[in-house]
């Protein structure tokens, strides 16, 4: 049990590591639309490589599928949720209530994609499977740039700099959480619920992806934002594939 504490914090660090960064200074925004396509990128390949052929092959597709859905609608849902109580907030700042919704769906999508992915950790650990390097630093990598951005965004829509550093360690601790609550469920789940909360974070990330992370880092960064995801894409495949 200790391990799969240490682990999971180790993984989750990066988002309070992230969140310090953006808020250490005022990032030029094409400097965080840099951030997010390197991070978009990154995230694609672990939707690709560390989740949803990871969920089939361990699995089946049937139950990665199901995953899938549950994820998608599960972020769609919350979002929009969220974006409903930012409304208040858009109409008396013009500007910048936009700005500090990106970055509190940047912050779901960590925490939904979070969860399942530290849950898998856990089982691993529990299974005597051991830690994956590679997955641990494509897990920390892919971390840093959303809760850069996300802290960024909303220190620029005028969000207290404590009460951003408050949510991130928040959502650190309940992905840390999930890492133990894996390590404990080992025993009663199999290689049908390991594919589906696969799929479920793949869901919900792509769903994030699409809605939030890319937009952003086009329109921040420009055309360079395509060039950088790849270069993200690139070094997490190749962190995949390592072991």
């Amino acid at each position: 049990m200790a391990a799969a504490v240490g682990w999971g914090a180790l993984a989750a660090s990066s988002l309070v590591i992230g969140a310090a960064l953006g808020l250490l200074k005022r990032w030029p925004s094409r400097w965080v639309g840099v951030v997010l396509a390197f991070g978009a990128g990154a995230l694609i390949s672990a939707v690709s490589f560390e989740l949803a052929a990871e969920g089939t092959r361990v699995g089946g597709p049937a139950s990665v599928g199901v995953g899938l859905a549950l994820g998608a609608f599960s972020y769609f849902f919350a979002s929009r949720r969220l974006d409903r109580g930012q409304d208040q907030r858009a109409s008396s700042q013009a500007g910048s209530g936009a700005a500090a919704s990106s970055g509190t769906a940047l912050a779901l999508g960590a925490t939904l994609d979070g969860i399942p992915e530290q849950l898998v950790l856990g089982i691993g650990l529990a299974s005597g499977e051991g830690i994956s390097a590679s997955l641990l630093l494509a897990i920390f990598i892919s971390n840093l740039p959303e809760s850069i951005g996300s802290a960024s965004e909303m220190r620029a829509a005028g969000r207290d700099s404590g009460w951003i550093m408050r949510l991130w360690v928040v959502v650190a601790v309940v992905v840390t959480i999930a890492t133990v609550a894996g390590y404990a469920l080992a025993d009663v789940t199999g290689d049908v619920f390991t594919a589906g909360i696969d799929g479920f974070a793949a869901g919900a990330l792509l769903v994030m992806l699409i809605d939030t992370m890319i937009p952003d880092a086009a329109k921040d960064a420009g055309r360079v934002a395509g060039l950088v995801s790849v270069l993200g894409f690139a070094l997490a495949a190749g962190l995949s594939n390592l072991s």
